[in-house]
């Protein structure tokens, strides 16, 4: 299983826009054969950052996430355009 969280800040002028792409693009993600869990979140202590918590079976199905018209379309033509900040955090299962 991979796990990971994504972290992305946003001006805040653009919740909305943020808000319509992440709901499409969740619903694709949701769909991929691999995809455990795809759940984004609005930080609410800093309602201009949002955190992505991913689960795929396997690195092979995490790839296959990166590689779908859908992650092009959203993450690096819509989420990767308006994002002001990003941070990765890969995650090990303790039990």
């Amino acid at each position: 299983m991979i796990s990971f969280t994504v972290r992305m800040s946003f001006r805040s002028d653009d919740r909305d826009e943020i808000l319509q792409i992440l709901r499409e693009f969740t619903r694709l993600s949701r769909q991929e054969d691999g995809c455990v869990s795809y759940i984004p979140h609005f930080v609410e202590s800093d309602p201009n950052t949002i955190v992505i918590y991913e689960q795929y079976r396997d690195e092979a199905a995490a790839e296959h996430h990166r590689a779908t018209p859908h992650f092009a379309k959203y993450a690096v033509g819509g989420l990767y355009q308006k994002m002001l900040e990003r941070n990765v955090e890969n995650l090990t299962a303790i039990a």
